[in-house]
Order: structure tokens, then C-alpha cells, then sequence
């Protein structure tokens, strides 16, 4: 069982408060990931479950008991750094065993554990080596081993591939999601990387401020944010945010063109995903503008245009002239796909 339940959490450096009375329960199995800006507070939060840093006020419950007060050793779960935290002068296998050691188990569970930690990570090859003679990859691995050889009730992911080039990243994603498959062990996981908490995530909390702006599956983050914030913050490149005005049964974009509004409320922002934008002709569309840059990514291109009244409009596209740059071009938008929000930024 790894069910952990924060409630009304609060953490205070002196005067600053970072995290704000943060609500949030995570089901036993889930694999959550905190996403956020620089100094959102996300570390901080895992590092209050884990026991590295106090809780200002606040109860943190794991599997319904309150360790607020409790040590990390005594909280049952792992950890696994962004800097892998390996003892160089050890092997594999030791450096992997090392906590059971230090707890006094005896060298028989110590060989079983690491053996099996070991073929489910694939370096039942590398058990005596020492740590310098791994990659970074191989690193990560032997760091989360290290944590399996626990049998947590959950593990603590802080930003674990952040130190890893872009290749070695996309194979430990893939690692990190069979693993979990596998063990089917609750997972806290810190990234500032989108794509890794779209595409490893069972929910997303994103976070400002030391605030939760809002809690789901990465399709409905994606699909149905809640706010402008996370409307922006979720998605590469981000959602386009027009002015607009409404009256009646219709929207205009400042400077640009009309089309129909279905909310019961004024809006003054209208979102629209890159991949939700459509060329046409300039004259009639709901939006028109000069493309400035055009970037070749192979199966898809992005415009960046300059849109009167505006400012910049980003659109993927399949198929585009080769001498489009320069010129000016009209969009369509998807009207099933529009995003409306409010003049506190909430979504409609």
C-alpha cells in the first residue's frame, strides 16, 4: 500500500511562504507528477512527503497514518536524486544493497533483493563495476535499484533525468514507465520537463506559486484547463491567447475577425492550440496576419505570424509553400476547439 494524503500543507522559510495550503491525495499504484515554473515549490513538496524538510502546519497521511512528525527512514518511502548520490568506492551491487546494510538485514536478503532489483533493470551485467565505469544512463539506473532493493510503500522521483542528454532521456522515460507497470508502486515524480509528465503521468498537479492551479489526467489538462495559467503552461508551444470581446451570440478577436460564442458569460481571452489552426484565404477569415518565421520540423511546420491587434499567432500545419515567409495569410480556428476565459482568468 503507498496511498499519501497531504492536507491544508504549508511550508514557511522565515517570512516567505512557499507552499500554501496544498490539498492533495494520491491513490495507491498512481504515478502523479508535479509540474511547475522555477520556484513553484514542487521540490519542496516532495521533499515535505519524503521528511527532508519539516511541515510549517498542515498533516501528511501515508496509507491513512500521520507521519507529519516522523522521520524519513521511518515514512517508508524512497528517493531518487537528480545527481544519483552513488558511492564511488563501491560496486554496483554494493551501492544498490547499501541501505539493507545499513538496516542490518542479513547477506542472503541483501543478494536476493539486489539480484532481482537488478533483472528488472536490466544490469544483472554490471553488478561489479564501480559507478565511473557507467553511463549516465546506467547511473540513474543503479540510483533507482538502489531505491527498489527498499520495497517502498512509494518512490520519490526529484527531477532524476534532468542531468541526462536528450536520447538517454527518452530511454529512461521509457524505463521509468515499464517500471511502474511492473511494480505497480505509488510514484511522486518532479520534472519541469512537459513531455515527460505527459507522457509518464497517471495525473499532473501543476503548481504556482506553491499553489495547485489544478489536478488531472494529462489529456484533460491538455484538452480542459481550468485557467489561463495551465492553459499555457501545459502544451510546446504553448496555446495562442487573442483579446477578444463577446456580445450575444458572438466573439470578436481585437483587431480581427468575428465567429460564434456559446458561454453564458463575457469573455476576454480566447485560447487556441497551434494544431487547432487552419490556413485560408486572408479575406473573411477570424483571424489573418504575415508570417514572419516558418520552421521545417519534417512531418510538421510551424508559422509564427504577426496578426494586427494581436501580436504573435503560432500554427502547425502538414503541408506548406516553401516561399511562404513573407506573406499573408488568413486562419481558421476550429470551433470546437476554442478555449474562452474570464477577466480573472478562469476558464468558461
Amino acid at each position: 500500500m503507498g496511498s499519501i494524503r497531504l492536507e491544508k500543507v504549508e511550508k514557511w522559510f522565515g517570512t516567505l511562504q512557499v507552499i500554501k495550503g496544498v490539498d492533495l491525495e494520491i491513490q495507491d499504484g498512481e504515478l502523479v507528477i508535479f509540474v511547475g515554473p522555477s520556484g513553484c515549490g514542487k521540490s519542496t513538496l516532495l521533499r515535505l512527503i519524503s521528511g527532508l524538510e519539516e511541515t510549517s502546519r498542515g498533516r501528511i497521511l501515508i496509507d491513512g497514518e500521520d507521519v507529519t512528525a516522523k522521520l524519513p527512514s521511518e515514512r517508508g518511502l524512497s528517493m531518487v536524486f537528480q545527481s544519483y548520490a552513488l558511492y564511488p568506492h563501491m560496486t554496483v551491487g554494493e551501492n544498490m544493497g547499501f541501505g539493507l546494510k545499513t538496516a542490518g538485514e542479513s547477506k542472503l536478503s541483501i543478494s536476493t533483493k539486489v539480484a532481482e532489483a537488478a533483472r528488472i533493470l536490466k544490469l544483472e551485467n554490471f553488478l561489479e563495476r564501480k559507478p565511473k565505469a557507467l553511463s549516465g544512463g546506467q547511473r540513474q539506473r543503479v540510483a533507482i535499484g538502489r531505491a527498489i532493493t527498499r520495497e517502498p510503500r512509494g518512490f520519490l522521483f526529484d527531477e532524476p533525468l534532468s542531468n541526462l542528454d536528450a536520447a538517454l532521456r527518452v530511454e529512461m522515460r521509457f524505463e521509468i514507465a515499464k517500471l511502474h507497470e511492473t511494480l505497480g508502486t505509488t510514484m511522486v515524480y518532479v520534472t519541469h520537463d512537459q513531455v515527460e509528465a505527459m507522457t509518464l503521468a497517471d495525473r499532473i498537479v501543476v503548481l504556482k506559486d506553491g499553489i495547485i492551479m489544478q489536478v488531472g489526467a494529462p489529456r484533460t489538462l491538455y484538452e480542459k484547463p481550468d485557467n489561463l495559467f495551465v492553459a499555457q503552461f501545459i502544451g510546446s508551444p504553448k496555446m495562442n491567447i487573442l483579446p477578444c470581446e463577446t456580445a450575444g451570440c458572438e466573439y470578436r478577436i481585437t483587431g480581427q475577425g468575428s465567429g460564434a460564442y456559446d458561454r453564458d458569460k463575457p469573455a476576454v481571452k480566447l485560447g487556441i492550440r497551434p494544431e487547432h489552426i487552419e490556413l485560408t484565404d486572408a479575406q473573411g477569415a477570424v483571424c489573418a496576419g504575415k508570417v514572419e518565421v516558418a520552421e521545417y520540423l519534417g512531418a510538421d511546420t510551424y508559422l509564427y505570424l504577426d496578426c494586427e491587434g494581436v501580436g504573435q499567432v503560432i500554427l502547425r500545419t502538414t503541408e506548406v509553400a516553401d516561399d511562404i515567409r513573407g506573406k499573408t495569410v488568413g486562419l481558421r480556428f476550429d470551433p470546437t476547439r476554442l478555449h474562452f476565459f474570464d477577466a480573472q482568468d478562469q476558464a468558461l
